[in-house]
């Protein structure tokens, strides 16, 4: 009896060591999961920035041979200050928030395209040596932010799926891992922009 008492006490031992092991790893792979998602975020808010950084640079050299597109160099000037006003940090992803910052990085994107269509009047600018190695360096920056955000909803969906599936479901839950957003691209997005001369 006493032999039998042991051995019931020995397997809920192990039963309750195994199982406190699968809880630990799970835990550990959603935080392992979550810190991955929020270094793929850094990476496209790098690129952002990176374009952002650009910005001042293209509209002074554009400015030097287009002096009276002063509407054009407004919107662009514009739309940098308010992309740079919407801060958005892996702690804070939710989709509303996402959406403001794509509605923020889409003005400027159309402002871009609008000082670059005025370029089009100029040839002594497109031209222009520095012209061109910031507009190469522009649509590097473009590709960049497009893999970023790939790697980043890669990312989000290894993550988003490990912490709806069973068992992880209910440490997450526990725990407060909660699903990110997608890096989706705007609704008018597939549309080319209109540029008329």
């Amino acid at each position: 009896m006493k032999t039998r008492n042991i051995v019931i006490i020995v397997v809920i031992a192990l039963v309750l060591l195994i199982m406190g092991g699968s809880c630990r790893n799970m835990y550990n792979k959603m935080v392992t999961l979550r810190e991955q998602v929020s270094r793929e975020w850094a990476n496209v808010e790098n690129q952002y920035q990176r374009r952002l950084d650009l910005i001042p640079n293209l509209v002074n050299t554009v400015k030097g041979y287009a002096k009276h597109e002063q509407e054009v160099f407004t919107r662009v000037v514009e739309a940098r200050a308010n992309a740079t006003k919407v801060t958005l940090n892996a702690e804070n992803l939710t989709e509303e928030n996402m959406q403001q910052f794509r509605t923020a990085q889409g003005e400027v994107s159309s402002a871009l395209s609008r000082l670059l269509a005025v370029v089009e009047n100029y040839p002594d600018l497109k031209a222009n040596q520095n012209f061109l190695e910031l507009q190469s360096q522009l649509e590097g920056t473009e590709n960049r932010i497009a893999v970023e955000r790939r790697k980043y909803n890669e990312t989000v969906t290894q993550y988003n799926s490990y912490i709806k599936g069973f068992p992880p479901l209910i440490f997450a839950r526990m725990f407060g891992f909660t699903e990110k957003p997608y890096f989706n691209a705007e609704p008018q997005a597939e549309r080319a922009p209109v540029v008329e001369f």
